[in-house]
């Protein structure tokens, strides 16, 4: 469990697609075109593919690294669970994923990359975090104070890991919805709240 309940923040939709839009201006103005672009899963799958849109990039692929679980919980080390299934010997490929936190992540999977002979490869994140020790060639925003950041795809994921993580259990979605601004600092809005509850309890999952 979580032993201090952490800081958070809700990223909005709207905010991921003009994030991925300044990305791929600023990738765009140095000059780098991709023949192939990969995403870390789960959390690149997103902004990768609006990378390959705005920078009319056709080849996409993934490589999964497990290090995160639901309610930010870390893994003792990151691992690659999903090796990158296309030879990209030669290409120029641009490595995407939503953040850079612990940096982790990202130097397994440009490790996991670089093994296959990339002509060039470039690294490109959503947020970057300036307490990670990897520094990626490519960021559309820098986070100065530290948090945990929720993407929209993450939503019952994360927040039902901290609900999951209180001790009492709340015992209402309105309770919920309470104690997740006021411990954690997560501004959501009822519905939202009420739809990760809903899903937890189809999971039977016990709050």
């Amino acid at each position: 469990m979580t032993e201090k309940p952490i800081r958070c923040e809700l990223v909005t939709w709207g905010q991921v697609y003009r994030l991925a839009r300044r990305l791929a201006g600023i990738i765009r103005n140095a000059g780098f075109k991709p023949d192939v672009i990969v995403a870390v899963a789960r959390g690149g799958y997103v902004p990768a593919r609006l990378l390959c849109d705005f920078l009319g990039v056709y080849n996409l692929a993934s490589v999964r690294i497990a290090h995160y679980e639901a309610g930010a919980h870390m893994s003792p080390k990151a691992r690659l669970s999903s090796p990158l299934s296309l030879d990209v010997q030669g290409l120029k490929v641009l490595l995407v994923d939503d953040v850079n936190d612990t940096g982790d992540t990202l130097t397994l999977a440009i490790e996991h990359i670089r093994s296959f002979k990339p002509a060039q490869l470039k690294v490109a994140v959503l947020q970057h975090k300036q307490v990670s020790p990897v520094n990626p060639d490519f960021y559309a925003q820098k986070i100065l104070a530290w948090r945990w950041l929720i993407y929209p795809w993450a939503v019952i994921e994360d927040i039902g890991g901290f609900l999951a993580d209180m001790s009492p259990p709340p015992a209402s979605p309105e309770e919920a919805l309470e104690r997740l601004n006021s411990e954690y600092g997560i501004r959501a809005s009822l519905p939202t709240i009420e739809e990760v509850w809903a899903a937890l309890k189809t999971e039977n999952l016990t709050l």
